[in-house]
């Protein structure tokens, strides 16, 4: 008896589908990415896109879900191993530079910063999200370096939180600076900077 081959899952779908539009935007930015680009990236037609998602904005809601929830996932295994907390800083702050500097990663750019910079102050949902990611990161960097501080890893006069908020400033001023022409060189030297004053 003759089965028909089963449907690939819409779930499945619809991750893919979710994975390059991220790349799409990370590569070009929201309002400039258009949903014929959207079409190329991910294979789907213009009636396909809209009847898996809602709208562009809904699909790009999904993809800065998914890239924050893989970026902050990275974070995390790192804040959680086994290197003290200056190294575990330098690591995440060094990958930064590596990002910004090498292939494919430093022309795609941070879809995190690329999208605080570019819509964020006018599209409340957007910034809530981002709100909300920037909490999650700014606890997990804070709890690390009072666990450094408690180590006599980092001063245990200073703030642990005002640490925290520098080490996120540190990476947006990374990212931003490299978009402005600063070299693997300048980036490692703010870098080691930043660890010579923390």
């Amino acid at each position: 008896m003759y089965c028909p081959p089963m449907a690939r899952p819409r779930k499945f779908d619809e991750e893919r589908a979710v994975g390059a539009a991220m790349d799409a935007f990370r590569a070009a930015g929201y309002e400039a990415t258009s949903t014929q680009d959207l079409c190329e990236a991910t294979g789907l037609g213009r009636s396909s896109i809209y009847n898996t998602f809602k709208s562009k904005h809904d699909l790009f809601e999904r993809a800065l879900d998914r890239f924050m929830t893989e970026r902050n996932g990275e974070l995390f295994a790192l804040l959680e191993s086994g290197l003290p907390v200056r190294e575990k800083i330098r690591t995440h702050l060094r990958r930064v530079v590596d990002e910004e500097c090498d292939g494919e990663e430093a022309r795609r750019g941070c879809l995190v910063v690329n999208t605080a910079i570019e819509i964020a102050a006018r599209d409340e949902e957007v910034a809530g999200e981002l709100a909300r990611d920037y909490r999650l990161r700014l606890e997990a960097i804070r709890a690390a370096i009072a666990s450094g501080q408690r180590d006599g890893d980092i001063d245990p006069g200073k703030d642990a939180r005002a640490l925290a908020h520098l080490v996120i400033a540190a990476v947006g001023g990374l990212r931003v600076s490299a978009r402005c022409g600063a070299d693997r060189v300048a980036l490692e030297g703010v870098v080691e900077g930043f660890m010579a004053a923390l």
